[in-house]
């Protein structure tokens, strides 16, 4: 019973943290295994057997054959149909959800959104529509997407190897996909028709600015050649017509807050301003300022390159970004990756401040000058995501080969993992290693891949479950879902598990909630007497139901920036689906997987 009273505590607290944020997840899970370990619930020995779990494995393999995917962009002709076709909102709504969720059924989540999300914003932009019309939809396809296949999201996998816990033989490829069909069918169907008017539209009175996000806050340099020297900021507008709002001013290292209208700029001024980004490219073209260390030599650059050789584009940052908790100065944006940030936007920032010191957080959207050549490398590197469309070279004999490969070791891996011919782990993670040795990607790229910080946090929390196991934390868990469900038909245990799933992976994340439910699962099972199952399977589709919150899943969070979501848009928007899934998933469930 102590050792029970431990896992529930350390379980509870990590939990909280989890919600928290302020410690990043993977680091959490880490010390919640390591107390577990020092307070002798788990033997030393066994403290890191989760890193060596197939599930663990395979999460790792399916990234790399991801980024694989993208690199070449073969998944990129899927997506091509998606510019062309009728005007009406509600069917580019639905074709954008549909080739996401099937591109999200065989490959990562975040990157089937990492290749639709700039065709969204493309077709947003065309369709003089906002961009978060589209954006939540796709979101939310990447996660229905998921539930479809064994290797479409973490839980499913980890589940698959739950159930040789019981004694049977891990769930096949494909045994996900009569129930994840339909709830895909029904999510679509509700965001097409329903959900979309539901998301607020927050358009500029202009109707110009197509991402609901603020202003971004940028710097410039007055230079002695600029045409504004001398002139006052009020000239801004009366000479250039340009409406910048310009919040302060560095002059020889003293600050000038909120400066006023009849303030001459002279040399070597810095303007910290907010503008958008047509903007600011307009501010730079008509006056000859200049943006803060765009200078090649301030990049460390050669100076061969010139300057239409340097790319501006906008990024937002993923939850694994190593700029995360920092600035750019402390990870050396323009000596490490030859960066230079422009300007930044995050919703709710009116504090002044210089671009230096921002500290990054995720969601964040970036407004990045960079080199052309280096676009797709700085991308993976920062784990960013464009708000452009990318350019694939698709005309090339290598880059027609490499995806042809690259289609073909993919699609073998799936067939030999189908019919029985190898375990997914073992296809997989040998797809994997061809991409590297026929040259599809560098072994650079192959580690790259590997979102590391998931990577630490599922090979915690493996042993943490097994732990909840062996110290009867899920049978007593599983005895009082027992006793509810004595007052109730075996059909509303069911209920209860999906909802108290949701409630997780809503809160931290789908593959923690899928690691802590599934023993009780397990146990419950054992409790009632019946197939394991409907009850593993029922911890699946809730685990991928996290449209409540933008914290419990990367994909929820990377779209909050670019369609300037609230987060009370999720629940608003969510809750219907997440209700569908229960409503019509657990007589689904029962269906197709009987107790």
């Amino acid at each position: 019973m102590g050792q029970q009273l431990i896992v529930f505590f350390v379980i509870a607290i990590a939990l909280i943290l989890f919600v928290d944020g302020r410690i990043r997840y993977d680091f959490v899970a880490l010390a919640s295994l390591l107390t577990l370990v020092i307070l002798g619930v788990i033997e030393p020995g066994n403290a890191f057997f989760g890193f060596s779990h197939s599930a663990v494995i395979t999460v790792a393999s399916v990234l790399v054959i991801s980024s694989a995917l993208i690199k070449t962009g073969a998944i990129d002709y899927l997506v091509i149909l998606l510019n062309r076709g009728t005007k009406h909102v509600s069917v580019k709504i639905m074709s954008l959800m549909i080739i996401t969720a099937v591109i999200s059924a065989f490959m990562n989540n975040v990157g089937a959104l990492a290749l639709i999300m700039p065709i969204a914003i493309s077709i947003a932009k065309d369709s003089k529509m906002p961009a978060s019309n589209f954006l939540m939809p796709i979101a939310f396809a990447s996660l229905l997407g998921g539930m479809m296949t064994e290797i479409g999201t973490p839980p499913n996998l980890i589940i698959s190897i739950y159930r040789t816990e019981a004694g049977m033989e891990p769930f096949a490829f494909f045994d996900f996909a009569p129930v994840g069909i339909v709830m895909v069918i029904i999510g679509i169907a509700y965001m097409t028709l329903i959900g979309w008017r539901l998301i607020p539209h927050r358009l500029s009175d202009k109707n110009e600015q197509l991402f609901d996000i603020d202003e971004y806050l940028s710097e410039v340099l007055v230079s002695d050649t600029c045409k504004m020297l001398g002139k006052t900021l009020r000239d801004f507008y009366a000479l250039y017509k340009l409406e910048i709002n310009v919040i302060g001013i560095i002059r020889n290292g003293r600050k000038i807050i909120a400066p006023l209208a009849n303030e001459q700029l002279v040399v070597d001024d810095i303007l910290i301003l907010k503008a958008l980004p047509t903007e600011l490219t307009e501010l730079i073209e008509k006056t000859g300022m200049m943006l803060k260390g765009s200078k090649i030599s301030e990049m460390g650059l050669d100076e061969e390159i010139s300057a239409k050789d340097l790319a501006l584009v906008e990024v937002v940052l993923r939850g694994d970004s190593p700029l995360i908790g920092r600035n750019a100065i402390e990870i050396q944006l323009r000596n490490r990756f030859n960066v230079n940030v422009v300007a930044v936007s995050r919703k709710g920032t009116s504090s002044i401040r210089r671009l230096k010191s921002f500290r990054f957080r995720p969601g964040d959207i970036l407004l990045i000058q960079v080199p052309e050549s280096m676009l797709q490398d700085t991308y993976s590197k920062l784990r960013c995501l464009p708000l452009a469309e990318r350019g694939v070279a698709i005309n090339s004999d290598k880059s027609k080969k490499n995806r042809y490969m690259a289609l073909g070791v993919f699609a073998s891996a799936i067939a030999l993992t189908t019919f029985g011919v190898l375990p997914v782990q073992i296809a997989f993670s040998s797809a994997a290693l061809l991409m590297v040795l026929l040259d599809i990607i560098n072994a650079r790229e192959f580690y790259d891949a590997i979102e590391w910080p998931t990577i630490i946090m599922l090979g915690s929390l493996l042993p943490m479950g097994a732990a909840l196991q062996s110290s009867g934390g899920s049978d007593t868990i599983a005895n009082f879902l027992m006793h509810v469900s004595t007052l109730l038909s075996p059909t509303y245990t069911i209920v209860v598990l999906m909802i108290l799933t949701m409630v997780l992976t809503n809160l931290i994340n789908n593959s923690a909630s899928a690691v802590l439910m599934a023993p009780i699962a397990l146990s419950l099972s054992v409790f009632m007497g019946v197939s394991p199952d409907p009850l593993l399977m029922s911890v699946c589709v809730a685990s991928s139901s996290a449209f409540l919150t933008p914290i419990g899943h990367q994909s929820n969070m990377l779209v909050m920036g670019p369609g300037g979501y609230k987060f009370t848009d999720y629940w608003k928007v969510g809750l219907p689906i997440s209700l569908s899934v229960i409503i019509v998933g657990t007589p689904l469930i029962l269906f197709v997987w009987p107790f």
